[in-house]
């Protein structure tokens, strides 16, 4: 018997090692269609061609598991929907919610309705005597005051305190002054419904605004803006000179106020009571009732808007009622001057009291659905001696 040592150089060796590796290749190939494994050893001598097999077989074994995974490839967008869907569903029913449309009163209650219009009417407030409209002072007869005053005469101011019951109207008639402009401007007043006892005013001896000097100005550009002569600049703020200093005041003799901010100093102008992103699902007037089909009168407009958005004071005035209603549900009625009301219905939460003082802009609620409502909203209607408005043609 012959021989045959074992060794790492034997050429027999490796001849052999190859053989079974080429052997091994072409069993592979047909176990490959019966997607059968095999485990797959490299070569003592790795070649291009080998490396080539290798990636080729890896190749072939990922793609069929991939191919094994795809009866369960549902899962995945399954999984993805059962999130989103949900989600998306409570999306778009709160956004119906909060911006529906064709709210309306259900079976609306008529004695209900009733005592709060009689209630508005009960609590009208009585105007300013001393002022017209246009800013007029007015003496205790009704006629506009016109004081004869020099311009000649250096201008002087006073200060006055402000007492329980005073009108910017009252305060210009008790001074001789015949314009309320003068004490708008002079003191920098907003709104004349947020005076209170005790606020300090600056009261000048005649009627006119304060200019400040700025960049550029003159008194010939002064007096040609002001329809006033240069004379009568000087001799009022006791010029000895026409050189001007920025930030300098200079009084102008028969100023007046532009219309829109004499307007809203006046507190004549109504802000919508939602600053919040609104609807207006229903306005003032006849309409045909979405739920009984019968025509109705509605009494406001419908500011549609999510539960719990910030209502406001349309107009500065007193909080004459709060309280629920069948109807309107949680409502507080405010009252204004020139016997204004206003009325903010279907509140969730009530955030004022009766006798409270608000000024424009103060929050005095929450949007909500009680009383006979389809959705969070707020009902607003505006009284004027106890007759109704349209809000629409009063906000700004």
């Amino acid at each position: 018997m012959e021989i045959i040592n074992y060794t790492e150089k034997n050429t027999y060796h490796n001849s052999i090692g190859l053989k079974k590796f080429f052997v091994g290749i072409k069993r592979r190939r047909p176990l490959y269609k019966t997607y059968e494994t095999t485990t797959f050893t490299l070569p003592r001598h790795f070649t291009v061609k080998n490396a080539f097999l290798t990636a080729k077989s890896y190749f072939q074994i990922g793609t069929r598991k991939l191919i094994s995974l795809i009866p369960f490839m549902w899962i995945i967008p399954a999984a993805v929907a059962s999130v989103y869907i949900p989600v998306k569903v409570v999306d778009t029913i709160s956004y119906r919610e909060s911006f529906a449309t064709g709210i309306s009163l259900v079976n609306e209650d008529i004695n209900a309705a009733n005592f709060l219009d009689n209630a508005l009417e009960l609590f009208a407030m009585s105007n300013d005597a001393f002022s017209d409209a246009s800013g007029n002072v007015l003496d205790e007869e009704g006629n506009a005051v016109v004081p004869v005053v020099s311009y000649m005469q250096p201008v002087s101011f006073q200060n006055y305190t402000v007492r329980s019951n005073d009108t910017v109207g009252g305060i210009c008639y008790k001074f001789g002054l015949s314009k309320i402009d003068t004490i708008i401007g002079v003191n920098n007043i907003g709104n004349v419904r947020d005076l209170r006892v005790g606020q300090k005013l600056r009261i000048p001896s005649r009627d006119g605004l304060i200019h400040s000097v700025t960049s550029g100005d003159t008194l010939e550009k002064l007096a040609t803006k002001f329809s006033v002569s240069i004379a009568d600049l000087l001799d009022v703020n006791d010029l000895s000179s026409s050189t001007l200093s920025i930030g300098q005041e200079i009084f102008i003799p028969g100023a007046r106020l532009d219309s829109d901010t004499l307007e809203r100093a006046m507190g004549e102008v109504f802000r919508y009571p939602i600053t919040a992103s609104w609807r207006l699902t229903s306005k003032f007037g006849s309409r045909i009732d979405p739920i009984s089909g019968v025509r109705k009168n509605h009494t406001g407009i419908d500011m549609a808007c999510p539960t719990g958005t910030a209502i406001k004071a349309a107009m500065t005035g007193t909080v004459a009622f709060t309280g629920y209603n069948n109807t309107y549900g949680y409502y507080v009625i405010i009252n204004h001057h020139d016997n204004y009301q206003t009325l903010y219905a279907h509140m969730s939460k009530i955030l004022t009291k009766k006798g409270d003082r608000v000024s424009q802009g103060d929050k005095i609620g929450l949007v909500g659905s009680t009383g006979y409502s389809t959705g969070p909203h707020l009902h607003f209607t505006v009284y004027k001696n106890g007759n109704l408005v349209d809000p629409q043609t009063l906000l700004k």
